[in-house]
């Protein structure tokens, strides 16, 4: 088994080789909208699952999918190339849903902003229900009474 920090460095590797080999190795229109974002290897550094994402619609997106497992063999061969182990790891992708996931928690943050903005625009007027001291008092207690707890008695005493 692996070093996990050599592991790290090995995924970053494969990271830039498969983004390279994107760019120059596969001759596909399809290939140019693909941005490789992460890669994650075993601790083995038998498996490698490279995470992307596409620009675009859903088609596009279809269609790096196809790229990806149809030059699957071809990124293997360049990232065997660059890399100096013993044995290549396999290729997984996956795509990546980070960006998609991250513009969902967005939208959400805004409409809860949206809805603290109209909390506050109904409270800034309101009033409120029932008495303005809605806290009951014995007949004849005085306000400024304290309550005496038990240990109100004992005195301070410092540890020399």
């Amino acid at each position: 088994m692996a070093d996990p920090a050599r592991a790290a460095r090995l995924a970053q590797r494969i990271k830039v080789v498969v983004a390279e080999a994107l760019r120059k190795a596969v001759k596909d229109e399809r290939a140019e909208a693909i941005t490789v974002t992460d890669a994650r290897v075993t601790n083995d550094l038998q498996h490698a699952t490279v995470y992307y994402t596409v620009f675009g619609d859903a088609a596009s997106q279809q269609g790096a999918r196809d790229v990806l497992e149809a030059k699957k063999g071809v990124l293997r061969r360049e990232v065997g190339r660059n890399l100096t182990i013993r044995l290549t790891p396999t290729l997984e992708f996956v795509a990546d849903e980070v960006p998609v996931n991250a513009s969902h928690l967005e939208d959400l943050l805004r409409q809860a902003k949206e809805r603290d903005a109209e909390v506050a625009r109904l409270a800034a007027g309101a009033q409120p229900a029932g008495d303005a001291d809605p806290y009951r008092k014995e007949p004849g207690a005085e306000d400024d009474v304290t309550d005496r707890g038990e240990f109100d008695d004992v005195e301070d005493e410092t540890v020399d």
